[in-house]
């Protein structure tokens, strides 16, 4: 492990190490404090489920659109660079957020103010974790993608550890710390990342904007298949330079008109042009069937499904009267069921169709969400099962059969990814699956504000879950979209 270790530090440097090893630590770690935003919500706001499901829903949103921020950061280089400028930008969004609503009561107790600040927050972490893996994405191509594993393993180890140690640590400040100052504890973090942002060097290039989307937002090192034949279209062409006599008086004409200063209005034509061509080279990927289909089908399984997660949230600490710090352990036992998951996936699965582990995933989540049924209506107790124990149980299982559901996404962005794009696509897909998750949501807060579910009033819970289990069948009714050869280790 440590001369692991010692290769990559020489290999990327420390202090690129420490950066992307903080970023993803961090953005497990968010669960420390976002375990006190759903207290904020609920105690000190007073909010019912759905509007508190709803504010929650609003606040995420950024995660949705995270390809802007590659296709940004790709076309509009900031003083010549393209990476760390944005991570300050990013580290900034994610600082400022949690240090005002620590020290600002007012915007503490609103509502809106509260979910403003939340959403910008939110955007700073997306964005921040766009930009990590475009930067792990150009470190990998330079080392010619020998170390591209590596890297992404590292950066899931810091992920999971923050994830343990935020649940951990979570439930604890709320049982000794005051809410305002768990959100300036954590604030540490982001002031840390944006001190270790000063320490990482990053070559500048050319100020114009750029129309080159390889690298943005995670995509391999090697040389496309369409940069090899670009290479051979120029090498077969070099008898036919002699006829380019006009095209090079052009080229002389455009070099003066770029050294002049007061071009703003070339600059403007030339940073439209690229966000066009990155949208219309996004757009006509994704508008091939062997993308859209798959991807329909992973959206149309998170939209269907009403997310009960935040009335389920106010269920088990008003009538179970489960403590912060034992959510916080039912967290961490999650942790470990999706590590397990993927263990499993990895050694048993992913050579079975696709199309299968899919249903078994989703038919296995159906007969989980029936547990929250038991669990409401008390029937755990008269078979001598206490709540703690359910939701343990639960809790491991459910994360293990999600990551059954999440690795075929995964494998399936990776291969249908067309060479030259593939990281501002797959952040594309990412980007599908989160805004399905985001509506997944606002359907489980107009479900709850139709049965009338509130705080104090959970009479129809158990019909709302009923019908949560009803919806998760119905994306099976929709895995004709996955191809039909598809496996765990081919698409």
């Amino acid at each position: 492990m440590i001369e692991w270790l010692k290769h990559l530090r020489s290999a990327f440097g420390a202090s690129f190490i420490w950066l992307v090893c903080l970023i993803y630590f961090t953005q497990g770690f968010r669960s420390f404090v976002w375990t006190a935003v759903s207290y904020q919500l609920k105690d000190r706001l007073k909010l019912s489920p759905s509007a508190s499901q709803f504010v929650t829903s609003i606040a995420f949103f950024p995660w949705s659109i995270k390809p802007i921020y590659g296709i940004l950061s790709d076309c509009i280089p900031i003083k010549g660079r393209k990476r760390i400028p944005y991570l300050v930008i990013a580290t900034l969004l994610s600082l400022f957020p949690w240090v005002i609503i620590g020290l600002q009561e007012t915007i503490r107790n609103s509502r809106d103010q509260l979910m403003i600040f939340l959403l910008l927050q939110n955007l700073g972490s997306a964005m921040a974790d766009v930009v990590i893996d475009a930067m792990i994405a150009e470190a990998a191509r330079l080392e010619k993608a020998r170390f591209a594993g590596d890297l992404q393993s590292v950066s899931w180890m810091a992920m999971a550890l923050g994830g343990i140690c935020g649940s951990l640590l979570g439930g604890y400040a709320l049982t000794n710390f005051q809410m305002e100052d768990i959100f300036l504890v954590f604030a540490i973090l982001p002031t840390v990342q944006l001190l270790s942002c000063v320490f990482v060097n990053e070559s500048s290039e050319n100020s114009k904007p750029s129309q080159n989307l390889s690298t943005s937002n995670g995509s391999n090192g090697s040389i496309s298949d369409e940069d090899k034949s670009l290479i051979n279209v120029h090498q077969t062409n070099a008898l036919r330079r002699n006829k380019s006599s006009k095209q090079k008086k052009k080229r002389k004409i455009n070099r003066s008109n770029d050294q002049m200063p007061e071009t703003d209005g070339s600059f403007l034509s030339q940073l439209i042009q690229s966000l066009k061509t990155a949208g219309y080279t996004l757009f006509k990927a994704f508008r091939q069937p062997i993308i859209f289909r798959p991807m329909a089908w992973f959206f149309l399984a998170q939209v269907t499904m009403p997310n009960l997660q935040t009335v389920m949230f106010y269920y088990q600490t008003e009538v179970l009267n489960l403590e912060a710090s034992f959510l916080g352990t039912a967290r961490v036992v999650g942790w470990i069921g999706l590590m397990v998951g993927t263990f499993i996936y990895n050694r048993f699965l992913k050579k079975m169709k696709l199309r299968r582990i899919l249903m078994f995933a989703h038919v296995a989540l159906a007969l989980l969400t029936l547990l929250d049924i038991v669990l409401v209506i008390r029937l755990n107790v008269s078979l001598g099962i206490s709540d703690k124990t359910m939701m343990l149980f639960g809790s491991a299982i459910s994360d293990a059969i999600n990551q059954f559901k999440f690795m075929p996404f995964l494998i399936l962005s990776g291969h249908l990814c067309p060479p030259g794009i593939e990281g501002t696509l797959f952040a594309l897909f990412m980007s599908i699956n989160n805004l399905g998750a985001t509506i997944s949501g606002f359907l489980g807060a107009g479900l709850a504000s139709v049965l009338n579910i509130s705080s104090g009033s959970f009479d129809n819970l158990s019909f709302g879950i009923a019908i949560q289990v009803i919806c998760t069948f119905l994306p099976v009714g929709f895995l004709f979209l996955i191809p039909e050869e598809a496996t765990g280790i081919s698409a």
